[in-house]
């Protein structure tokens, strides 16, 4: 799957949004892309999944874990279409951890996928968390990569798209200077 195919995708689900927005990361932009609307078409998320583990499928990979909220529709994807088991991590008093019973077995095989990676800091958290449980975490993977691939996550990483979307500190962003309010429509409040 190319970039192009990625981004039409967002564009006829009308998950390409424009104005001014604060990431997760907490930098603004004046794009976002909103995985949330692609992915909730069950076909979508399929494809999308499907085009990610493709990158896995020689890996013998046993587990795939996603950050907790966005990561979940297309982690979920991704494993049913590598036949491996699916986890979650959530943050705690800030920090990445793993909840609800879930747990790693000692060198599992493991993949972390994101929806949307900017500065990578949700992916590495819970990269850091599975290493710290045990888990062999080999690779990570997001539909969206905004950091043009510059985003550190520990390991190697793929993305299906790869993109240069400005993202910038809210005191250097010209939209607030404007007095034009930030929304923030991801998923980690803070």
């Amino acid at each position: 799957m190319q970039t192009e195919d990625v981004i039409e995708r967002f564009r006829a689900t009308g998950a390409l949004l424009q104005g001014h927005f604060v990431l997760t990361s907490g930098l603004h932009s004046p794009n976002y892309l909103q995985c949330a609307l692609v992915l909730q078409h069950p076909a979508e998320a399929e494809t999308l999944g499907l085009a990610i583990a493709e990158h896995f499928k020689q890996d013998h990979i046993q587990l795939v874990a996603s950050p907790a909220i966005g990561g979940i529709v297309i982690g979920h994807e991704v494993a049913r279409q590598l036949g491996a088991r699916f986890i979650w991590t959530e943050r705690e008093q800030g920090e990445m951890t793993l909840r609800r019973g879930f747990s790693v077995s000692p060198g599992e095989r493991t993949i972390v996928v994101e929806d949307v990676v900017t500065t990578g800091g949700s992916t590495r958290d819970t990269v850091n968390a599975l290493q710290v449980a045990g888990a062999n975490v080999v690779a990570a993977a997001s539909i969206i990569d905004r950091s043009a691939g510059d985003a550190d996550v520990g390991v190697p990483r793929i993305a299906l798209a790869t993109l240069n979307v400005p993202s910038v500190d809210p005191s250097i962003c010209e939209l607030c200077k404007r007095g034009e309010v930030a929304i923030k429509p991801g998923s980690r409040k803070g």
